[in-house]
């Protein structure tokens, strides 16, 4: 079993406050203070430890490529929604996963999160199948077209125009302290849910397109998919 997933966040404004030793500016200057003084990419998005989890969706496929089960969360509770994916991941003793830029941001992101909270991560976390650099059983879609680095990475919207499949229709990264800032909890997890059946996509045309899947069996998920993807945009 594989665990397609991807989490949303928004600065974790009460730490950056502390390791800044700044109490006083509002949220907007402390995240531009903190995009010149701890980012470390031009972009100015603020590395791992300084995000919160927000909301999270996972999808769980069989080794074929066929979906069995999403589950998912969002709220204000961060503790409670890591409990809620580690029960999850916890579901299957041996899974795999498949991410874009996981090993970068989201599972050093949730390992940090996990320390913050005094949690336990499921074991299988740390197993050397996870954990190993050219893993199979860690699948992230930026290594796999990067050819772990030797090339740029892409970003997951242009896979999508690549393949002429629109993602992002929900809205951009960016947006989501936008979104959490209205209370828009839901819409963040629509959005979330979007950027992991795109991920899922685009698994799928890679997985083909390196004869892993075989014509008729990539033709039959690609349809589902794209219906899912269509359903959700559509909402």
């Amino acid at each position: 079993m594989f665990f397609i997933f991807d989490v949303e966040t928004i600065p974790d404004f009460e730490f950056v406050r502390e390791v800044l030793n700044d109490h006083e500016s509002d949220e907007d200057t402390l995240l531009e203070i903190a995009s010149e003084q701890l980012a470390k990419n031009k972009s100015g998005f603020l590395p791992p430890m300084y995000h919160r989890v927000v909301s999270w969706v996972g999808l769980w496929i069989e080794n074929t490529g066929q979906p069995r089960q999403k589950v998912s969360w969002n709220g204000k509770d961060e503790k409670e929604g890591l409990l809620k994916i580690f029960e999850a991941i916890g579901t299957y003793k041996d899974f795999g996963l498949i991410h874009h830029n996981g090993k970068g941001f989201d599972i050093p992101l949730i390992t940090y999160r996990a320390m913050k909270h005094g949690l336990q991560m499921p074991v299988r976390m740390n197993d050397y199948e996870i954990r190993y650099r050219y893993s199979k059983h860690n699948v992230d879609l930026v290594d796999e077209f990067s050819n772990y680095g030797a090339s740029s990475w892409p970003k997951l919207k242009h896979l999508g125009q690549l393949i002429g499949i629109p993602f992002k229709q929900t809205g951009e990264g960016n947006e989501v302290l936008a979104m959490y800032r209205r209370s828009e909890l839901d819409l963040i997890e629509h959005y979330c849910y979007e950027d992991v059946m795109a991920t899922y996509i685009v698994w799928l045309y890679h997985q083909y397109t390196v004869g892993m899947i075989p014509q008729d069996q990539f033709e039959n998920l690609k349809e589902r998919a794209l219906s899912k993807l269509n359903e959700i945009q559509s909402n």
